[in-house]
């Protein structure tokens, strides 16, 4: 058994490839975490001298004839700031596996190694941007040197060289230092380096800045969009300490609701919408009757016409798209285009007649960009969405269903919350107040988009089976 201390990437690659070339298995080595910061290692010295010694010039071309896909050195060199001292030994088996006959094991999302690597890496890469969006720099003069600026921030991962060189590019005009308990770097505005880390007591203090920034950051602060767990999510407590404008944070949450009510009271924050244009009957025939005056957005100035909702008024199932499409605008009917016939084709298969359903879009009317004699798709902003929304809530109120299917991801958001992600939610019935069962699927439109052949039936096979979740739950 070897034994071996590595303290970074560039020693845990020099180590791997000498054992490689001596043909060590990885059940024969045992990797251990040299606590040092990077940029102190003597190279890959634990290796035992008498293997370097022995290795001869055959030894040499191997080492220089091994071909690693690229994909695994990027993966290897993020994964190598982890925190886990366990993963220079799953480095190398995966190595090993590579190497020995497993070219492609990086593609296999099922596999156990594989798997614990994309883990960590995806937690390296979030420290990574935690990194870039919490520090912040505090002023330091001193007599006649010139100005600094000062960090401290805790990181839960070793990333200051995956981070650092994206501030000598957003403070490139300036001298500063960021610090933490494992290494700081330094940018004197033409040559970035590296030292050791300070412990949190020897943080920089405040300066006057920072007054200035919290005034600031409180009039921007939105008391109608506070969500303290997405909040606490995205800006953990943990990194409040070195946050200047955390210090507001409790004042202002206490303060939302009484400025929200003020807000109301003068139309303060709030755009036009469509609810201004919404008839006093709220029935499906007004609202359809209706729906062509409303101008709360821009979109229908270009459209042809707003495309309501068609289906039958007791439908028990409601699907809801994105927009009308170019054919859908020519029309003045939902779905009736590309995307519409490959719909008839999965409702078809997911034993659903058409109509016996409700078919409508979040936005009414189509967004283009005119190319040529062409109209391309173009996808509503926030904005729009907004405007466009009371219309699609009034439908719904009106039909009253056992079951919202939104299809794809913009009706998905706009029902369930600008959180929902498509890729990790598909499928999964919620409880939302527009009917006790919502689920979320895939927009026809995207896996006609949708390039991979392989990747296309099976999205389409989804598509076919959520719906038929759909309507089995409403019996």
């Amino acid at each position: 058994m070897q034994f071996l201390q590595v303290a970074c990437f560039d020693e845990w690659r020099a180590a791997a490839r000498t054992l490689l070339c001596n043909e060590v298995h990885p059940s024969e080595v045992h990797w251990t975490q040299d606590d040092k910061s990077p940029g102190l290692f003597d190279g890959f010295s634990q290796v035992e001298h008498a293997q370097k010694e022995d290795a001869d010039q055959d030894t040499r071309t191997h080492t220089m004839r091994f071909n690693v896909p690229s994909a695994f050195l990027d993966l290897a060199r993020t994964v190598a700031c982890h925190r886990n001292p366990s993963r220079w030994q799953l480095l190398y088996q995966t190595l090993w596996r590579v190497v020995h006959g497993e070219r492609h094991v990086l593609e296999l999302d099922t596999d156990d190694d594989v798997h614990q690597l994309q883990r960590m890496k995806k937690a390296v890469t979030r420290d990574v941007h935690k990194m870039k969006a919490f520090v912040r720099f505090r002023k330091i003069e001193a007599g006649n040197l010139p100005e600094i600026y000062l960090a401290w921030h805790r990181p839960d991962h070793l990333i200051m060289r995956l981070a650092a060189p994206f501030f000598t590019r957003r403070f490139k005009g300036m001298s500063w230092t960021i610090f933490t308990p494992h290494e700081s770097a330094h940018w004197d505005q033409k040559q970035l380096t590296y030292g050791p880390g300070i412990p949190a007591s020897q943080a920089p203090p405040p300066d006057e800045q920072e007054e200035l920034w919290k005034t600031y950051y409180a009039s921007i602060f939105n008391p109608a969009r506070i969500k303290l767990d997405t909040m606490k999510r995205e800006m953990p407590v943990r990194h409040w300490r070195t946050l200047p404008e955390a210090d507001l944070i409790e004042d202002l949450v206490r303060d939302a609701p009484a400025r929200v009510k003020v807000m109301i009271d003068n139309h303060e924050g709030f755009s036009e919408t469509g609810v201004h244009y919404l008839p006093e009957q709220r029935d499906l025939s007004s609202l359809r009757k209706a729906v062509g005056q409303c101008q709360a957005c821009d979109l229908c100035h270009d459209a042809t016409q707003a495309v309501f909702g068609v289906g039958p008024a007791n439908a028990s199932v409601v699907l809801v798209g994105e927009q009308p499409g170019d054919r859908e605008d020519v029309t003045g009917t939902p779905f009736v285009g590309p995307a519409g016939q490959l719909l008839n084709a999965a409702l078809f298969q997911a034993g659903i007649d058409r109509t016996s359903v409700y078919l409508t879009n979040v936005v009414k009317h189509f967004k283009h960009e005119q190319r040529g004699k062409r109209r391309l798709h173009k996808k509503p902003d926030s904005r729009e969405i907004y405007a466009c929304r009371p219309w699609l809530e009034a439908e719904i109120s009106a039909l009253k269903p056992k079951m919202v299917i939104c299809l794809g991801v913009t009706a998905a958001q706009a029902l369930m919350g600008r959180d929902f992600r498509l890729t990790q939610q598909r499928g999964v019935v919620h409880k939302t107040q527009w009917s006790t069962r919502t689920l979320a699927t895939w927009h026809p439109a995207a896996i006609l988009r949708m390039q991979n052949v392989q990747r296309k039936r099976e999205m389409e096979s989804q598509l076919i089976e959520d719906l038929r979740q759909g309507m089995e739950t409403t019996r």
